[in-house]
């Protein structure tokens, strides 16, 4: 993954433009403050990484939520210091010889090995301005984007699979 500025932020930006992936994501939140970051696929889909330890009841802004569009099925945040891990499967939208969406996008999301989300259509993207460069709206392929929120989250062992046909 390479480092790439916009604007005033500092996204993590994967070089590999893939179709569907199998992702992989180590983080640690800061001991203080929300973590507030995301991984995003295709520029596109934001998994949200934020300080939901401890919280009962859980919503589409929480660690683990398909950001804006799906709650987790749990709570599966660990205490701030201590490392997390995301492991994503993700299909990318079907489209017809016409052009037309013939079957969504869908994500399946661990976080810490439990299962947060299995095989979730993504009726459509939720972009933020500052990620929506890196890929533009229902594009089957795109990078990964590890976004910077201001916030100090720290990234390890990063890795990208790709599960079918790519772009560099």
């Amino acid at each position: 993954v390479a480092s790439t500025p916009k604007g005033n932020k500092n996204h993590i930006v994967s070089k590999l433009h893939f179709r569907d992936a199998d992702i992989h994501v180590e983080f640690l939140l800061p001991e203080k403050g929300d973590g507030n970051s995301g991984v995003y696929i295709h520029g596109n889909y934001e998994v949200q990484i934020l300080n939901s330890y401890g919280k009962e009841k859980i919503t589409q802004e929480d660690a683990g939520a398909l950001y804006g569009f799906a709650k987790p099925l749990a709570n599966a945040c660990r205490k701030p210091g201590e490392w997390q891990s995301y492991d994503i499967i993700f299909e990318s939208d079907r489209y017809d010889g016409d052009g037309k969406l013939s079957k969504p996008a869908s994500v399946t999301v661990i976080l810490n090995g439990v299962v947060l989300h299995n095989k979730q259509a993504y009726l459509g993207p939720v972009r933020h301005k500052e990620v929506a460069a890196y890929g533009k709206a229902r594009e089957p392929r795109g990078p990964i984007v590890l976004q910077d929120h201001g916030n100090p989250v720290r990234f390890r062992n990063i890795w990208i699979r790709n599960l079918g046909e790519y772009d560099k």
